[in-house]
């Protein structure tokens, strides 16, 4: 008997693969997420997940592809829906990213990125966290910085909120977000936007 086609005219994914791989990448998230990136072993994985370890080495060799179908697994980020106003916008949008590290653990996903940083499969699955986290804050601000000034922007503000979690172990504060995007959005004059 012939596999189904799927959309793209490629085989369709078995139903039992297709759970096994959801079942080992929510496993392997939860992990990462709860115990860091270090736990993300095979054996724990599959322990957690109900799978023997053979599985896992079958379909993902290495840790670092547990990692990435982990870190995959979050989907799209979170984002502020946009309503005009630049300063509340940026705020609000700031707030989400505060309360994505909260709710999903990103800043031990964050931090177990930074760890594999030098490997080229992290380093993409990093690159398209970034591209998804930040491309609203690089089109909220393109009207009012460009070039290096509009990358500086967007780093100090995601910064303002990552640094914190990942140096700390603290969220930061609307005050804190709200003061940051004030001096980003100063005109100069030092009283803050206009």
């Amino acid at each position: 008997m012939a596999a189904a086609e799927g959309r793209s005219g490629e085989p369709a994914e078995d139903a039992r693969v297709a759970r096994t791989r959801a079942d080992v990448a929510r496993a392997a998230l939860e992990v990462l997420t709860t115990e860091g990136s270090d736990a993300v072993t095979h054996a724990r994985v599959a322990e957690l997940a109900g799978y023997s370890k053979t599985t896992l080495y079958a379909h993902w060799p290495g840790r670092l592809d547990l990692i990435a179908m982990a870190i995959e697994t979050l989907g799209d980020m979170p984002h502020h829906e946009l309503t005009g106003d630049l300063r509340a916008d940026v705020i609000a949008e700031l707030q989400v990213f505060r309360n994505a590290i909260d709710e999903l653990r990103l800043d031990r996903i964050l931090a177990g990125m930074a760890q594999w940083a030098s490997v080229e499969q992290m380093a993409q699955i990093r690159n398209k966290v970034n591209t998804d986290g930040q491309h609203q804050m690089y089109e909220m601000l393109s009207d009012r910085f460009s070039g290096p000034a509009l990358e500086a922007v967007v780093q100090m503000l995601t910064g303002v909120v990552a640094c914190p979690a990942l140096m700390y172990g603290r969220l930061a504060s609307d005050d804190v977000i709200t003061a940051a995007v004030d001096i980003v959005l100063d005109d100069g004059t030092g009283r803050g936007p206009q």
